[in-house]
């Protein structure tokens, strides 16, 4: 027999776990306590499993709601678009445009890659996801994304169908505090040598890149921290943790954003940025939005 999935019980449970607690869940949805708390025990029966479990005062998900949260999330994320589709009048339908961004792309560079959608003569509503690439793209091949922003192109090794642009490369530049300037602002790049060094994490391209020059160049900086995060490197780098990089295209942005010197920049160590979508002949107006403004502004010169 088959079990059927009662949605407005999964809903109960999506609301209690994104709330934290029934009681925030009842103002929520103007529901009493009994009444949710009944629905989800309906459901954790229906499919013999516990979705919640008390630890101390507090309600915190099993390993079976926290496998199950992703699932609901994605569910009533798509039914609230969805309803805005529906209840849109067909003169002010948008244009819904999905785009993953891989977790190592810096978010300026995102975020001026993005910024032509925003231009565009037809409405059209962004959604913005980040993560992992390999999770990224499989969404993108059953279409729950429209397009990947990555610092590399579609893996050989994935058994999904994609197409790779190169929106652009550039060099990197070289930033510090003022008093870290002072310090290490000898001719660069032996300036870095023995220098407190942020880097990238060891899943962005760039960071084999660099190892690659510090060696050629016989540089030997001392490693203070590792990120994945961009921002996060440039947080600890503003407030003088050690020397951290950046595209040297938004080289001007991060002096003023983060109040920084620059120390130097090279090309012979590049970040390349890619579009990967599942058309090799892009449609979508918000793609090509993105393609045409990074070489036309962005990526205007190439190293």
């Amino acid at each position: 027999m088959t079990v059927m999935l009662n949605y407005r019980q999964l809903h109960y449970f999506w609301v209690v776990a994104k709330t934290g607690s029934i009681v925030r869940a009842c103002e929520q949805l103007n529901l009493t306590p009994q009444t949710i708390s009944g629905q989800i025990s309906l459901l954790e029966q229906t499919f013999g499993i516990a979705l919640f479990q008390r630890v101390g005062r507090q309600l915190e998900l099993t390993e079976a709601g926290r496998q199950a949260l992703p699932y609901a999330e994605h569910m009533f994320q798509t039914g609230n678009e969805l309803e805005a589709m529906l209840r849109a009048q067909p003169d002010e339908q948008q244009i819904l445009f999905r785009v993953g961004v891989a977790d190592v792309v810096p978010k300026s560079i995102v975020y001026r890659l993005i910024a032509p959608t925003m231009e565009l003569s037809e409405p059209i509503r962004i959604t913005c996801r980040e993560d992992k690439l390999e999770r990224l793209l499989a969404d993108l091949a059953i279409q729950r994304l429209d397009l990947v922003i990555s610092d590399s192109p579609m893996p050989t090794h994935l058994d999904i169908k994609g197409y790779s642009q190169k929106l652009g490369e550039c060099g990197i530049s070289f930033f510090a505090t003022q008093a870290l300037a002072d310090t290490y602002g000898g001719e660069f790049p032996q300036c870095l040598h023995g220098a407190p060094l942020l880097i990238p994490g060891a899943e962005t391209v760039v960071r084999s890149r660099l190892q690659r020059w510090f060696a050629e160049q016989q540089i030997q900086p001392k490693i203070i921290g590792e990120f994945d995060d961009s921002a996060l490197m440039q947080a600890f780098g503003q407030s003088g943790s050690g020397i951290f990089i950046a595209p040297s295209v938004i080289a001007d942005e991060v002096v003023r954003q983060y109040g920084v010197a620059l120390i130097g920049q090279t090309v012979a160590v590049t970040e390349s940025f890619y579009a990967i979508s599942v058309e090799r002949k892009v449609k979508h107006p918000g793609i090509v939005a993105i393609t045409e403004g990074a070489r036309r502004e962005l990526f205007t010169t190439l190293p």
